[in-house]
C-alpha cells in the first residue's frame, strides 16, 4: 500500500506544479498586453492635449488693429495726403470724415489764411468768402499727446472758446508748441488738437504758403489766386 499511495502523491504534486507554472504564464501575458496597449494609447493623449501645435487653442487667429484712415485733398495747387490719427482724437477725425469730407462740405472750399513760417487754414469758406455752415462744435481733444509740428494737421476754434471747432482745420508750416496743450500748477490749458498729419504732397503746402497774398474785408492773407479743394477723397 505504501508504494502505490507515494505513487499517486507524487503523480499529485506533478499536476500542481503544472498548473502553477501555467497561471503564471498567463499572468505574464495578460500584463504584457496591458503594457502593450497602454503604451498604443499615450500618443492619442498626447495629441489632444490644448496646448499642443496643432490644438484649435493655438490655431486661434491674432486680431489686428484697425489702421489710421488715410485721405487727399484734391486742391488747385496738387494733392496733399493726410494720415488721421483715429485712435488718439476719435472725435475729432469722425468729425471730420463723417461729419464733412463724406458729405462733400470741403469741395470748393479755399485756403482763406496764409500765415507765412507758421500755419495754411481752410475748410470754412467759399472762393467768395462766404462761410459755410458748420455742424455742432466738437470737444477739444488736445490733450491727446498730439503735438503740433511741422506738418501735422490740427482743428482751428475759438481762442476764447476751447470746444468750438467746426470744420475749420490748419496745417503747421513749422514746430508750433504755443499751440499745444500743457498741463500748469493752477490748471490745465486747452491748445489746439492735432488729428492728423501730412505724408505725401508736403511740397504742395509748402508751394500754396510761398503764394502772395491778399487783403480782402475781415481777410488780410488769402492766396492769391485762391487755392482751391476739388474734394476729400478717403483711400483707407
Amino acid at each position: 500500500m505504501r508504494p502505490a499511495c507515494w505513487k499517486v502523491w507524487t503523480q499529485f504534486v506533478f499536476l500542481l506544479a503544472v498548473v502553477a507554472v501555467t497561471g503564471c504564464g498567463k499572468s505574464a501575458k495578460q500584463a504584457e498586453g496591458a503594457a502593450a496597449s497602454g503604451s498604443a494609447q499615450s500618443p492619442a493623449t498626447e495629441s489632444a492635449a490644448p496646448d499642443s501645435p496643432g490644438s484649435a487653442l493655438a490655431a486661434s487667429p491674432v486680431k489686428q488693429k484697425p489702421s489710421d484712415p488715410v485721405v487727399v485733398l484734391h486742391t488747385s495747387q496738387g494733392d496733399v495726403t493726410v494720415k488721421l490719427f483715429a485712435e488718439k482724437a476719435p472725435r475729432t477725425v469722425e468729425n471730420f470724415l463723417r461729419g464733412y469730407a463724406e458729405r462733400g462740405f470741403y469741395e470748393q472750399t479755399i485756403f482763406h489764411h496764409v500765415e507765412a513760417g507758421q500755419m495754411l487754414i481752410a475748410g470754412g469758406y467759399t472762393a467768395d468768402l462766404q462761410r459755410k455752415p458748420g455742424r455742432t462744435p466738437i470737444y477739444n481733444e488736445s490733450s491727446n499727446g498730439l503735438l503740433n509740428r511741422r506738418g501735422t494737421v490740427a482743428m482751428i476754434r475759438d481762442p476764447e472758446a476751447p470746444h468750438s471747432a467746426t470744420s475749420e482745420f490748419f496745417v503747421n508750416l513749422a514746430d508750433n508748441p504755443d499751440f499745444d496743450f500743457k498741463t500748469t500748477d493752477e490748471d490745465d490749458l486747452p491748445g489746439y488738437c492735432v488729428f492728423g498729419e501730412v505724408v505725401s504732397g508736403m511740397e504742395v503746402v509748402e508751394r500754396i504758403a510761398q503764394l502772395p497774398t491778399t487783403s480782402l474785408g475781415e481777410f488780410a492773407k488769402v492766396p492769391s489766386p485762391p487755392v482751391t479743394v476739388g474734394a476729400v477723397q478717403r483711400l483707407q
